[in-house]
């Protein structure tokens, strides 16, 4: 299993694209290849899936009943702007204007790796949504990781 791990600071280029680190390239499933997927996030950043991993969550999102007014809607939002990316020769990728605006990403940006997927953000807007009181960060990880039964979808081994 590949893990994207790790939180780094990129500049992007005058034409909008950022090089993934070499950590997280190499940690990129094979059966994926250069091809990745970028996607809203669900806060203010942009996330971007090996297609190995994409494959799986645009299953789940598919099953939903297309009949099902909240279905569709949902649907609807969570495939808005998703694109297809691939990396070039030396690690590149072009991130599309309408994608960079809604994330706020200018000229800097922080890729997270969160094991099936990497997050990218403006470093202002991240570092305002991490955890800043130690305490808080220490209850939720009681919470969440010394619970026999883990959340829905998250967590299972």
């Amino acid at each position: 299993m590949n893990l994207l791990s790790g939180e780094y600071e990129c500049k992007l280029d005058p034409k909008g694209r950022l090089v993934l680190p070499a950590k997280v390239k190499a940690n990129l499933p094979e059966e994926s290849g250069n091809q990745l997927v970028l996607v809203r996030g669900f806060e203010p950043c942009l996330v971007l899936y090996p297609r190995s991993a994409w494959r799986v969550i645009h299953e789940k999102v598919m099953a939903l009943d297309e009949f099902n007014e909240e279905y569709r809607q949902f649907q609807r939002n969570f495939f808005r702007g998703m694109t297809e990316v691939e990396l070039d020769n030396i690690g590149r990728f072009g991130l599309p204007r309408t994608m960079l605006r809604y994330a706020g990403i200018e000229k800097e940006a922080i890729i997270v790796g969160l094991g099936n997927r990497c997050e990218i953000w403006d470093p202002t807007r991240y570092d305002e949504y991490l955890i800043k009181d130690q305490q808080s960060f220490s209850k939720l990880a009681q919470k969440f990781l010394t619970n026999e039964t883990p959340p829905a979808g998250g967590l299972a081994a």
